[in-house]
């Protein structure tokens, strides 16, 4: 464990040899915190690998599963000048490797998305794009192989045209078509890019189609399959979660309808986690990402970018309220994502500090679960986050 000492000016200074192994710059600075009776350091770098760019909160579609039933948020779309604020924040990002259009609007209805994309790729980073894929007509798969966009995933909640309608009211058939328009641009233009991933949200109306989803993502091209679990925004939809407290098979085994042998010859398939369990990792965190709303507003991750209410793995009702770390139309990117608060708040949930409110004796009766706040430990909490189970995936 190394030595920290303080210089004649009252600075702490790290040995050498620790910095280098870390890839910590010698004049990299620290917020100081205290927990528990230790002293901790955090490095104040900008180092962030993934950013969420929420382009809109507007949709073409009117799904069952969507947060956009319940939430309290306007329909807006992002302006220029804060893309153009994000744009250039991401100089000051060095370690940025992937820039990531999605959110709980559908991207391609902005009028820019294609000149966002395009400024990021400028910047010689990979770009992911998230989508319905009901406005990938021909000229925009077209557009998405010619500005190298790097990874293109489409939501498909059912292989039966009927189950596909039931959940987003709109056809099959004219996602599929689309797709295949992006197989095409790519064989016509040369490219391996974008590669193809499906998203599939696991409901007990559309799980019986998941086995038959290895043909289906095959015949199209995909080289991934993400299977997420709903988070229930209604009551309507915690009729049809598959996940619950106590254990359960996962869907590969014990009657879920998923071999995992039909995947590997031609991608991956991505399987959630059914209950609750002691491991709690929070991707966001641990991948570095950073979230973007569509006003601009910094949020750690997409639990925490609206306001919203969603049921709970035991069915309480909970009201989350958006947690803002800074705005882009005011400070850059780095500075937000350095500050005092925001690294508090990842080295937190790195150690997941927070309670485990599923397990607690007082779950029944806490008005603390009645929004996202804990009894310790940092406010907002993660107490109950189904993403840092597993249980609700996202690209």
């Amino acid at each position: 464990m190394p030595k920290v000492i303080a210089d004649a000016n009252g600075r702490l200074v790290l040995p050498e040899d620790f910095l280098q192994r870390r890839h910590i710059p010698p004049s990299a600075e620290y917020w100081l915190d205290e927990r528990e009776g230790d002293l901790i350091l955090h490095p104040c770098a900008p180092d962030a690998r993934k950013l969420y760019v929420e382009p809109t909160t507007g949709c073409n579609l009117h799904c069952r599963t969507c947060i956009r039933n319940v939430w309290q948020d306007p329909e807006a779309q992002m302006s220029d000048s804060t893309f153009a604020r994000i744009a250039e924040s991401l100089a000051g990002m060095p370690k940025l490797e992937r820039v990531i259009f999605t959110g709980f609007g559908e991207p391609l209805t902005h009028p820019r998305i294609l000149d966002m994309i395009e400024a990021v790729r400028k910047r010689d980073i990979a770009v992911t794009v998230g989508s319905n894929g009901l406005l990938l007509d021909k000229r925009m798969a077209e557009e998405m192989v010619r500005l190298g966009v790097d990874r293109l995933v489409v939501s498909l909640d059912g292989v039966k045209p009927e189950t596909y309608a039931g959940v987003r009211g709109a056809m099959l058939s004219q996602v599929l078509d689309n797709i295949r328009h992006v197989k095409e641009a790519k064989s016509r233009l040369g490219s391996l890019v974008p590669a193809v991933g499906i998203e599939f949200v696991a409901l007990k109306s559309n799980v019986a189609e998941l086995g038959q989803l290895a043909g289906l993502a095959s015949r199209l091209g995909a080289a991934r399959v993400l299977v997420s679990n709903v988070l229930a925004y209604t009551e309507d939809m915690r009729d049809e979660m598959l996940y619950g407290y106590e254990p359960r098979p996962p869907l590969n085994s014990g009657g879920w309808p998923v071999s995992l042998d039909a995947w590997v010859t031609w991608g991956t398939l991505e399987l959630p986690r059914m209950h609750w369990g002691a491991e709690r990792r929070c991707r966001f965190v641990q991948d570095r990402a950073v979230v973007v709303g569509w006003d601009g507003g910094v949020s750690p991750c997409y639990a925490l970018s609206h306001n919203y209410a969603y049921f709970t793995i035991d069915g309480r009702q909970k009201q989350v309220t958006r947690y803002i770390l800074g705005n882009v139309n005011d400070q850059s990117l780095a500075d937000i994502w350095t500050s005092e608060e925001y690294v508090r708040f990842r080295s937190e949930v790195r150690g997941f500090h927070f309670p485990s409110c599923p397990d607690c004796d007082l779950r029944e009766t806490c008005d603390l679960r009645e929004r996202n706040e804990g009894c310790w430990g940092w406010n907002p909490s993660c107490a109950d986050c189904l993403w840092a189970q597993d249980i609700v995936r996202c690209p």
